[in-house]
C-alpha cells in the first residue's frame, strides 16, 4: 500500500509551505517518525517526520517548490500495511513531542485518486530582463488565502497568486475593493485594476516622497521590490559575480525589515549600563546553577528581567499600533532573536512577567534549542509585545536594530566589555555594556524612551534577585 505524504498545515493562518530539503532519496528505507523533509513557512521552519515505515517510493514536489497545504508531496511504500488510512505520526505524542506530524492519505492500487488541480502548475512568466531576482514562487491556487493588515487597520484577504500579480504590476492591494466572499480580492479584481492603470498617464520614475503614516502596509511591503526592479541591470551585474536566490526565510526577513522601516519612524536611545555586579553574581552562581538545573546560566535572563520591570512602568513601550489606535498589551511577551546558520528567527517567551529567574532561563534555553533544531511551532513565534536582540554575542559593541512588527520597540544588547570608568573621581575597571532602544516615534516619545532605558539600567546595576 502506498501512503501519501501531505504538506501539513503549520498553523491556522498558514496555507502553503516550501520544501527546503529532502532528507531521504527515492528508494531509501525510512522509519515511522524519522525526519523525512524540511519545510519553510511564513512563521517557522520545521522538520516533518515520516507518517509510516517503509521505502520512499516517489518525491512529487522538488526542493524549493511552494505548494498549498494538503498537497501530496511524496509516496511511501509500506509493505505489509493494512488497507485503509494510516494513522498520522502525531497519534504517538510521546515519540514526536514538539514535532509536527505529516498528514497522510492511504492510496490502494485499486483506488482512483481524485484530480488535484494544484499539481498542474500554472505557466510561469519569463524573468524580467531588468533584474534577475530570487527564484520565482511556485504557482498556487487562489484558494490559498492569507490575511494582511494595512497601517490604517484595514484587513485584506488575498491569495499568493493575487499578491504576486499585484506586486509585479505595482498595484497596491489596499486600493482595490474585493468582490469575492467576505471582501476577498480575486485575480479578476487585480486584472481590472491593472487595466484601469493602463488607461492612466504613465508617470516617470522620479523619487517619491516618503509615505504618510497612514499609508497601507501592502504598499510598504511591495516598495522594496519595485525599487530594486527599477535599477538598471548594469548597476547590479558587472565584473565577476554569482547569483544566489534568496531562501524563503531570507525573503520573509527582507520583506519584514523593509515593511518595518516604512511603517515605523525609527528613533534610537543609547545608554550604557554597569554589569559588574551581575557579572559577579553570575560567576559565583554559575557552577551550582548548572549542576542543579542542568543548563547554562547566561546573561539573557538578567536583561529580560530588567526589561519586564521597565515595561510594567512604561506600558506604551509594550504596545502595538492598529490604524489610529494604540493597543496596550496586558501580557509581556518577549521576542528573543536567535541567529541561525540559515537566517534569523524571533521565538517568543510568553508571559515573562509571571516567571521567576529560573523560569526565564529555562524558557530562553528551550526556545533557542528548538529554533536551532527546527522544532518551533507557529505559536512560538507569534504574539510578541517587545523584542530583544543581542549582537554582543558576536562581538558587536552596539547596533541599531529594526523594530520587530507589530512591536513598537526593540532592545539591542552590545558586548559586555571591561573598560575604565570614572567613579567618584577615581578610575575603576568595570564590566560595561551599551544598550540601544529602537522605538516607534508614532507611539513612544523621546522622554518615555530615555526613562525606560534609565529604568532598565537601574535594574541591572542594582541587581538583588537570587538566581538559584
Amino acid at each position: 500500500m502506498a501512503v501519501e505524504v501531505i504538506m501539513p498545515q503549520m498553523g491556522e493562518s498558514i496555507f502553503e509551505g516550501t520544501i527546503t530539503k529532502w532528507l531521504k532519496k527515492p528508494g531509501d528505507a525510512i522509519e515511522r517518525d524519522e525526519p523525512l523533509f524540511e519545510i519553510s513557512t511564513d512563521k517557522v521552519d520545521a522538520e516533518i517526520p515520516s507518517p509510516a515505515a517503509g521505502v520512499l517510493k516517489e518525491i512529487r514536489v522538488e526542493e524549493g517548490k511552494t505548494v498549498p497545504i494538503q498537497t501530496v508531496v511524496a509516496l511511501i511504500e509500506a509493505p505489509g500495511a493494512q488497507s485503509g488510512a494510516a494513522k498520522p505520526a502525531a497519534t504517538r505524542p510521546s515519540e514526536t513531542a514538539g514535532r509536527p506530524a505529516a498528514p497522510v492519505k492511504a492510496q490502494t492500487p485499486s483506488s482512483q485518486p481524485s484530480p488535484r488541480p494544484e499539481q498542474r502548475p500554472a505557466p510561469v512568466p519569463p524573468p524580467s530582463p531588468a533584474l534577475e531576482g530570487p527564484a520565482p514562487e511556485a504557482a498556487v491556487p487562489e484558494e490559498a488565502d492569507e490575511e494582511t493588515v494595512t497601517s490604517d487597520g484595514k484587513r485584506i484577504r488575498s491569495s499568493p497568486l493575487v499578491r504576486r500579480l499585484a506586486r509585479e504590476n505595482r498595484i497596491d492591494l489596499g486600493t482595490i475593493r474585493g468582490t469575492g466572499a467576505g471582501g476577498r480580492i480575486s485575480k479578476k479584481d487585480v486584472l481590472a485594476a491593472i487595466s484601469g492603470a493602463a488607461d492612466r498617464p504613465v508617470v516617470p520614475p522620479h523619487p517619491q516622497p516618503a509615505a504618510p503614516s497612514g499609508a497601507p502596509v501592502a504598499e510598504a511591503a511591495s516598495a522594496h521590490a519595485a525599487l530594486e526592479s527599477a535599477l538598471p541591470r548594469e548597476r547590479i551585474y558587472f565584473g565577476r559575480y554569482e547569483v544566489q536566490p534568496m531562501s524563503v526565510m531570507r525573503q520573509r526577513i527582507a520583506e519584514h525589515m523593509v515593511l518595518s522601516k516604512r511603517v515605523s519612524p525609527h528613533v534610537y536611545s543609547i545608554d550604557e549600563a554597569d554589569m559588574t555586579r551581575i557579572a559577579h553574581v553570575r560567576e559565583a552562581a554559575r557552577a551550582e546553577f548548572e549542576q542543579k538545573h542542568q543548563m547554562k546560566l547566561t546573561f539573557m535572563p538578567f536583561f529580560v528581567r530588567a526589561c519586564v520591570d521597565a515595561l510594567r512602568d512604561f506600558p506604551t513601550v509594550n504596545a502595538s499600533v492598529e490604524g489610529t489606535n494604540v493597543v496596550l498589551h496586558g501580557e509581556i511577551n518577549i521576542g528573543i532573536a536567535v541567529a541561525l546558520d540559515w537566517g534569523l528567527i524571533v521565538p517568543v517567551l510568553k508571559n515573562a512577567e509571571e516567571k521567576n529567574f529560573l523560569g526565564l532561563q529555562r524558557g530562553i534555553n528551550d526556545l533557542a534549542e528548538r529554533a536551532r533544531a527546527k522544532k518551533l511551532k507557529p505559536e512560538d513565534v507569534q504574539e510578541s509585545t517587545f523584542s530583544i536582540t543581542n549582537p554582543g554575542t558576536f562581538g558587536g559593541l552596539m547596533g541599531l536594530p529594526i523594530i520587530n512588527q507589530p512591536n513598537v520597540a526593540i532592545l539591542g544588547i552590545g558586548a559586555i566589555q571591561k573598560r575604565p570608568v570614572i567613579i567618584d573621581d577615581a578610575i575603576a575597571i568595570r564590566s560595561m555594556v551599551y544598550l540601544t532602544l529602537s522605538y516607534d516615534h508614532r507611539v513612544v516619545d523621546g522622554a518615555t524612551a530615555h526613562q525606560f532605558m534609565r529604568r532598565v539600567k537601574e535594574r541591572l546595576e542594582t541587581w538583588t534577585e537570587d538566581v538559584l
